[in-house]
C-alpha cells in the first residue's frame, strides 16, 4: 500500500515497530533536499521514530527533524500537527513543538525513503530547556505543573476531531490487556512476567466495570517527563513546553493524566502519594468524574505494565536502540511503584485528593458485644497521640511504652484497656527517620485485666480459625482477631456462628488486636503510613462499638491554615507551603500530629532542647507560688540578674530585663542615645535586629524588608556588610571593611552628627554565621567612642555559648561593648530578654524617665532564666557546641568537596551556615535551589530553613543538646537531598 494513502496504524497487525535506521548524514540530506534547511544533524533518542537536532554552522539550533515510523500514515501526522497548533493557539503560556512552515504556509513535511520503507519527515519547532526526564527528584510544584499541562491539553483537545485519530496504538490504554497478552512473553524473568500479568488482569477488570462511563476524546497520551520541556533556567525545573504528538489518538480522557502520573514514579524520592499534586492540578482545570477518579490508578498500572512489556519487546526487535535499552530500568521502577499498594487503596487516595472521598460508613451495630460481660465503663482508653500527656519527657521513645501504659491503667482499676482507631500513634515513630513510619491505626489493641470470653457480635461465618487467629464475617465487613498464640479458637473455619456464640477464651494479662475490614477488600496492616491513611481507612471500620464504646470521632484539621489566616495576621508567616502540624517537641526533635518526628535544625530559641524537664518543673513550681511584676520584692529577680551580670566583663554590671530580642535592641539603642546625648546611629547593612520602631529602624536586611535601605529614618546610617565571603571585599581583602566603617563614623562627626551608637551582631547572623573580620569591632568601637558614642552588641542569636569556643560573640573579637542585648536562648522558649550595661550608662536612662517591663523580670521569667543558666552549665552545652558543632562542620565541608552548589560552610560551634551558589566564582545565589532543598529535607525528616538577603544559606542553629547521631543524620539527609536534586558533580 503506498504510504501517501490516508491509512492509520493498527499495532496488532503491524507487530514490531523498529525505529527508522537513519544516520546523521542521511538526516542532513533529507533536511536539505526535502525540507529546505541545511545544517548539521545530532541524533536524539526515540523508541519508535528517528529524531535529530539540526544546527547551523555557528551552532544555532534550527529545528528538530522528526522521521516518523514508516507504519504511521500522513493522515496521522496531519492530525498531530493540527493538535499541536490548537494547543499553542489556546494557551500562549505554553510552548508547543509545532510543525515549521514554508513561506507559503505549507508544513515543512515530506515522504522520504528509509531502510524500513517510506516515512514522513518534517521539521518541528525546537523548545530549549530540556525535558524533565532522568532520575532527578520532582518537587511538588513540578508535579503539579505537569498535571496542569495535562489538564490544559485535555480541555483543548476535548472537541478535536480528525480521521488521523482513529488509530490502534499499543499505548492506547483501551487495548492494554491485549498489548500485555501479546508482549509479556518478551519479559524473560518468570517472576516479573507473572507479576505483570497478575497486575494487568486486576487493573483491567476494574477498568472494565467503569469503561462505559469513561468519556472518549482526542488525547496527546504521552505528556510524560520525556515530552514536557522545562522552562529555560527555571529552578526548580518547571515545565512549560510540549513535544512529541506521536501517540495522539482517541482514547479515554482520563488516560491523559494516567500516562503523565506514571512517568513521575521512577524519579528519586517519588512514591505514589507524591503524584497527588498533579491529580489535584488536573482536576482543578478539567474536573474528574467519580468514575474517572475510580479508574485513574488502575490505568496507571496498565500504563506501567504496557511500558515494561513494550520496552522488553523493543529491545528484542531493535537491539541497538540505546534509547529503548536505557529506558528499561526506569520502566520497571514505574511498574514497581504503581503496584506497591493495592488498587483500592490508591483509588481511595485519589478520590480523597480531589474531594470525592465521601463519608465512610461504620460497621453494622453488634447484637452482642465482643467481650461477654464486659461493660464500656470497665474499659480505659489509651491516648497514644502526639498531644497525649503520657508522651511527655520522651516517653514515646521508650521500648514497650504501650504495654507499660496499659499495665498502669489496669493497675488503676480498669478491667480492660484499648487504643483508638485511626489514631496516629507517636509511640511508633523513631527519633530519626528519612521516611514516615506506619503510625495510623487501622484497628484497635486491647489488654485484658481478667479472663474474657470472645463472642460473635453478629451471626456470620468463620472465614479462618487457628491458634491465635480468628476471622468472622460481620455484615459487609470481616472481623479479624489476633489473639495470643496459645489461644485455640472454639470455632472452626467454615462454621456458621450465631450472634453471642463463643469464639474463644482469652486469659487475663493477654493482649489482642481487633480490626474490621471491608469484605472482599485487601488485607489491611495494623498500622499504615499517614500519607496513605486516606486510602487505607475507607477499607476499614472502627471496632470500638463492638466493645460498647463510641466510635472515634475524627476531627479534620485540614482547614487549620485557613482558620489561621482568617484571624492571625498573615504577615506573621509560617514555614513551608504545606507545613506539618507540630504539637510537641523533645530535645532536638519536633513531632507532628501524624506521628512523624523531625530533626530540628533551626530552633536557637530552645538551646536546652524542647520541653526540658528542669525548666518545666521550675515554671510549674513558681506558677504555683507567685507571678507578678518586678516592682515587688522577691529573690529570683535578684539572683538571676546577679548570675547574668557575672557572666560579663567589667564594667558591664547592670541588667534590664525585657521579653524579646526586639525589645532588648530597642532598649539598648535608647540607653546609648540617652547616655551619649547623640541621636544618630550607625548600623551594618544586611542585618536584622527586630520589629520595634528602633530595632526595625536599624534592620537593613532586604529579605525582612525589601525597602529597608530606602525607608530608614534619617538618624540611621549604614556601613558595608563586612562579609568576607560575598561582600565587596573578600578573603584577605576583608580587612578593608574596618577602616572604611571608621571613615563613615569620622565623616558623620565631621558633619556635626556624631553617632551616639554603633549596633551590630558580634557574629554575623543574618549572613549565615559569617565571622566578622579579625579586629573589625575593635576598630569600629574605638571610632564611635572617640566621638562620644557607645558600642551596642546584639548577642540575641549568638550569645549563651552557641558559638562553642566563646560564650559571647564579642569575645571572638576580643572587645568589650558598652551595651549587650540578649534574648532567645535566655528563656528556652519562654519570652525573656535582657540588656546589660554599666551602672553609669543605666543611670543616665533616668534622664528619659523610668523603665518598667511587666513580665520581663517576673518571678517566672527570672526562675526560667536561672534554670537555663544552670542547665547550660550542668549539661556542658557550650562544650557540646564545640564537639558536635565541630563534627558537623567537618561533615558539611566534606559534602562541599562533592557538591559544587555548596559555596561555603560558615560559622562556629552550633551556629553554622551552608551557603549555596550557582557558581563558586561569581557566587550567584542559589535561592530557588535552597528553597527546594529545604522542602526535600522536610520530606526526609529534617526542619531547616534559609536565611540571608538572598535566602540562599541554610541556617543551622539546632538546640545545643543535639548529639553526634543527629548531626550525622542531618549531614546524611543533606547528602541524600542534594543527590536527589541532581547537584552532584
Amino acid at each position: 500500500m503506498p504510504h501517501a494513502e490516508r491509512r492509520t496504524i493498527d499495532f496488532f497487525t503491524e507487530g514490531a515497530l523498529p525505529a527508522p535506521r537513519t544516520t546523521p548524514a542521511e538526516a542532513e540530506r533529507i533536511a536539505a533536499r526535502y525540507l529546505g534547511v541545511t545544517g548539521g544533524a545530532e541524533e536524539l533518542g526515540s523508541q519508535q521514530d528517528a529524531n535529530f537536532l539540526l544546527r547551523a554552522q555557528d551552532g544555532t539550533v534550527l529545528a528538530i527533524l522528526k522521521i516518523a515510523n514508516p507504519a504511521f500514515g500522513t493522515v496521522e501526522i496531519e492530525a498531530q500537527d493540527m493538535a499541536a497548533d490548537l494547543i499553542a493557539a489556546a494557551h500562549p503560556d505554553l510552548r508547543v513543538a509545532t510543525v515549521l512552515r514554508r513561506p507559503d504556509g505549507s508544513p515543512r513535511c515530506a515522504v522520504v525513503d528509509t531502510d524500513n520503507g517510506p516515512a514522513v519527515a518534517r521539521l518541528l519547532r525546537h523548545l530549549p530547556g530540556g525535558p524533565l526526564s532522568g532520575r532527578r527528584h520532582l518537587s511538588p510544584g513540578t508535579v503539579a505543573a505537569m498535571g496542569t499541562i495535562a489538564g490544559k491539553a485535555s480541555t483543548v483537545l476535548r472537541d478535536f476531531r480528525h480521521p488521523g485519530l482513529e488509530r490502534v496504538l499499543q499505548w492506547d490504554l483501551r487495548y492494554a490487556d491485549r498489548v500485555v497478552a501479546r508482549l509479556a512473553g518478551h519479559v524473560d524473568e518468570p517472576g516479573r512476567r507473572a507479576a505483570v500479568r497478575t497486575a494487568t488482569a486486576a487493573a483491567w477488570a476494574h477498568v472494565q466495570e467503569l469503561a462505559s462511563e469513561l468519556p472518549l476524546q482526542a488525547v496527546h497520551l504521552d505528556l510524560t517527563d520525556d515530552n514536557l520541556i522545562r522552562r529555560p533556567d527555571s529552578r526548580p525545573p518547571l515545565p512549560d513546553g510540549i513535544i512529541d504528538f506521536g501517540d495522539l489518538t482517541t482514547s479515554w480522557a482520563v488516560g491523559e493524566l494516567a500516562v503523565s502520573l506514571s512517568s513521575m514514579l521512577h524519579h528519586d524520592g517519588i512514591e505514589p502519594h507524591a503524584v497527588l499534586p498533579a491529580v489535584r492540578a488536573f482536576h482543578a482545570i478539567r474536573p474528574l468524574s467519580p468514575q474517572e477518579a475510580e479508574a485513574l490508578w488502575p490505568l496507571v498500572v496498565l500504563r506501567a505494565a504496557g511500558l515494561v512489556v513494550s520496552g522488553c519487546q523493543q529491545t528484542a526487535v531493535d537491539g541497538d536502540n540505546a534509547y529503548a535499552e536505557a529506558a528499561i530500568e526506569r520502566e520497571w521502577r514505574i511498574f514497581e511503584q504503581a503496584t506497591c499498594l493495592p488498587l483500592p487503596v490508591m483509588t481511595h487516595l485519589v478520590k480523597d485528593a480531589v474531594g470525592l472521598g465521601g463519608v465512610r460508613a461504620g460497621a453494622e451495630a453488634p447484637a452482642h458485644f465482643l467481650l461477654r460481660g464486659l461493660a464500656a465503663a470497665d474499659i480505659a482508653t489509651l491516648d497514644l497521640s502526639t498531644g497525649a500527656d503520657s508522651m511527655d519527657h520522651g516517653a514515646w521513645l521508650e521500648a514497650g511504652v504501650e504495654d507499660r501504659l496499659a499495665a498502669r491503667a489496669l493497675a488503676d482499676g480498669a478491667v480492660a484497656v484499648t487504643t483508638r482507631y485511626a489514631e496516629a500513634r507517636l509511640t511508633r515513630t523513631p527519633a530519626l527517620s528519612a521516611a514516615s513510619r506506619a503510625t495510623v491505626a487501622g484497628g484497635i489493641d486491647l489488654w485484658l485485666g481478667r479472663d474474657a470470653v470472645v463472642q460473635a457480635p453478629l451471626a456470620g461465618q468463620v472465614r479462618a480459625a487457628g491458634p491465635g487467629r480468628v476471622e468472622l464475617t460481620h455484615g459487609s465487613h470481616v472481623l479479624a482477631l489476633s489473639l495470643p498464640h496459645t489461644v485455640k479458637p472454639a470455632v472452626a473455619a467454615g462454621a456458621v456462628v450465631e450472634a453471642g456464640e463463643e469464639v474463644a477464651r482469652v486469659p487475663s494479662g493477654s493482649s489482642l488486636h481487633i480490626a474490621l475490614r471491608t469484605a472482599g477488600g485487601p488485607d489491611v496492616p495494623d498500622l499504615v503510613r499517614p500519607e496513605y491513611a486516606a486510602g487505607w481507612l475507607p477499607l476499614t471500620a472502627d471496632p470500638a462499638p463492638l466493645l460498647g464504646l463510641p466510635a472515634t470521632s475524627r476531627t479534620q484539621d485540614g482547614d487549620l491554615l485557613d482558620r489561621r489566616d482568617a484571624v492571625f495576621a498573615t504577615v506573621q508567616g509560617h514555614y513551608y507551603v504545606a507545613p506539618p502540624r507540630i504539637e510537641r517537641g523533645w530535645r532536638h526533635h519536633l513531632l507532628s500530629t501524624e506521628g512523624r518526628s523531625y530533626l530540628d535544625i533551626v530552633n536557637n530559641v530552645t538551646p536546652l532542647g524542647h520541653a526540658h524537664p528542669r525548666v518545666e518543673r521550675a515554671v510549674s513550681r513558681q506558677l504555683r507560688r507567685l507571678n507578678t511584676n518586678s516592682r515587688f520584692h522577691y529573690a529570683s529577680v535578684v539572683e538571676f540578674t546577679e548570675r547574668l551580670a557575672a557572666l560579663l566583663p567589667a564594667p558591664l554590671d547592670t541588667v534590664f530585663l525585657v521579653n524579646s530580642g526586639s525589645e532588648a535592641v530597642d532598649l539598648g539603642l535608647r540607653l546609648a542615645i540617652g547616655a551619649s546625648g547623640q541621636h544618630d546611629v550607625v548600623a551594618l547593612r544586611e542585618a536584622y535586629h527586630g520589629w520595634t520602631y528602633a530595632s526595625d529602624a536599624v534592620s537593613t536586611s532586604l529579605q525582612d524588608n525589601p525597602n529597608a535601605l530606602t525607608t530608614r529614618p534619617s538618624w540611621v546610617h549604614t556601613v558595608d556588610s563586612p562579609n568576607s565571603y560575598r561582600g565587596r571585599h573578600r578573603g584577605a581583602d576583608a580587612v578593608r571593611y574596618g577602616p572604611e566603617a571608621v571613615a563613615v563614623i569620622d565623616a558623620l562627626a565631621a558633619s556635626g552628627r556624631p553617632a551616639g551608637a554603633f549596633v551590630a551582631e558580634t557574629f554575623y547572623g543574618n549572613a549565615g554565621g559569617v565571622a566578622l573580620p579579625d579586629g573589625y569591632l575593635a576598630q569600629v568601637y574605638a571610632a564611635v567612642r572617640r566621638h562620644g558614642g557607645l558600642a551596642v552588641a546584639d548577642e540575641v542569636q549568638v550569645g549563651y555559648g552557641r558559638l562553642g569556643h566563646w560564650f559571647w560573640g564579642f569575645e571572638q573579637q576580643r572587645v568589650v561593648p558598652d551595651v549587650v542585648c540578649v534574648a532567645k536562648a535566655m528563656g528556652n522558649g519562654h519570652p525573656l530578654g535582657a540588656v546589660i550595661t554599666s551602672k553609669a550608662v543605666a543611670d543616665r536612662y533616668r534622664d528619659q524617665g523610668y523603665f518598667f517591663s511587666s513580665t520581663g523580670g517576673s518571678p517566672v521569667s527570672s526562675v526560667v532564666g536561672l534554670t537555663v543558666l544552670d542547665v547550660l552549665r550542668d549539661e556542658d552545652l557550650q562544650g557540646n557546641a564545640v564537639r558536635v558543632g565541630g563534627h558537623l562542620k567537618r561533615r558539611l565541608e566534606a559534602l562541599a568537596d562533592r557538591y559544587d552548589v555548596i559555596g561555603a560552610v560558615h560559622g562556629s560551634g552550633l551556629y553554622l551556615g551552608l551557603e549555596l551558589v550557582r557558581d563558586r566564582v561569581g557566587l550567584e545565589p542559589a535561592t530557588e535551589e535552597t528553597a527546594e532543598l529545604c522542602d526535600r529535607m522536610l520530606d526526609l525528616g529534617v526542619v531547616v530553613q534559609p536565611t540571608g538577603d538572598h535566602l540562599n544559606i541554610l541556617k543551622i542553629k539546632p538546640p545545643l543538646c543535639i548529639d553526634i547521631a543527629a548531626a550525622d543524620f542531618f549531614a546524611d539527609m543533606l547528602d541524600h537531598a542534594l543527590a536527589d536534586l541532581a547537584h552532584a558533580r
